[in-house]
């Protein structure tokens, strides 16, 4: 059950709108900003949960006349505009619990505060664990992003959870602003987080070196076949990613010869590379050698990984 990403990001709309309800009725009982501060960052994961459940189920049609390339890069505006949520929640916290320090803040009803807080850290836990789980099966960044933001709500809410049982030995009423300021630190650490992982794909940013050297790798290991290679470029939309190079080989070489080993390292990096599509421009080696060595030592020095 909630194995796949649509159904994974349903459950995380469901979880949240369950626990902004608790939050919501437990801040407006006991009177407490940071309660309060995390009812909003619940409702920011509740936008961000739907932004990321319709992102999922637009990647996930397949490509058509308008998009030849997919819709994968939908995932990565999805994080995005989650960042962007996420800094203004953030920011209403900031306001909010500096406006009690100044005032003043007044609790009541501290074992309801701290039984709902409890509750989210449990709930939570169960739920980010399990979405960060199929994001990485299948190397989705939309739901990567909302477990993320789920895993921030444990912390946030386990500070929280800490700060209300401190309240309610010491009676220190302050103690609970400046835990909602806390909250809202920790949420903009979340929002750079996902904005890091998300925006680059946008402007088509290479792939990892790591990934790179592994494409590499795959066609260095048949340098008894080919020249050698050149003009790689990668790039990333959602969980799929787009190689293209160009290959050189033998001007002996039939077109069979060269499909036939095309077909091959296609196959070799998408075992290495899942959710991946290659385009490979064969290109005759350059060099004018009367019987060319493969690997032609000169044209090896061309490539770059």
């Amino acid at each position: 059950m909630f194995r796949t990403r649509t159904s994974a990001a349903g459950l995380s709309v469901l979880s949240n709108t369950f626990l902004i309800l608790l939050k919501v009725v437990a801040g407006l009982l006991s009177g407490s900003i940071s309660v309060i501060a995390e009812a909003i960052h619940s409702g920011i994961d509740l936008v961000a949960a739907s932004i990321a459940f319709i992102s999922l189920r637009i990647a996930g049609r397949p490509a058509d006349l308008e998009h030849p390339f997919g819709h994968g890069k939908v995932e990565n505006i999805s994080g995005t505009i989650e960042a962007g949520l996420i800094f203004v929640a953030a920011a209403i916290i900031l306001y909010e619990a500096i406006k009690r320090i100044i005032e003043g803040a007044v609790i009541e009803y501290v074992s309801i505060a701290i039984a709902v807080m409890a509750v989210s850290v449990v709930v939570n836990i169960i739920v980010s664990r399990h979405l960060l789980r199929i994001a990485r099966e299948t190397d989705s960044i939309a739901l990567e992003a909302d477990a993320r933001h789920l895993t921030a709500d444990v912390y946030t809410s386990l500070g929280v959870l800490g700060g209300l049982i401190v309240v309610g030995i010491t009676g220190l009423n302050v103690l609970d602003p400046i835990i909602a300021l806390g909250v809202a630190l920790l949420i903009l650490k979340t929002a750079y987080d996902v904005t890091r992982r998300a925006f680059p794909s946008l402007i088509d940013v290479r792939l990892p070196e790591d990934e790179e050297a592994l494409i590499a790798s795959c066609i260095s290991e048949h340098y008894g076949e080919l020249v050698g290679f050149h003009e790689l470029r990668t790039r990333k939309a959602g969980g799929e990613r787009y190689i293209d190079l160009h290959l050189v080989m033998a001007r002996s070489a039939s077109i069979e010869e060269a499909h036939k080993l095309c077909d091959h390292l296609e196959e070799d990096i998408k075992s290495k590379l899942p959710n991946t599509s290659v385009t490979i421009h064969v290109e005759p080696c350059e060099m004018g050698c009367e019987d060319c060595p493969t690997p032609c030592p000169r044209a090896k020095k061309r490539q770059r990984p």
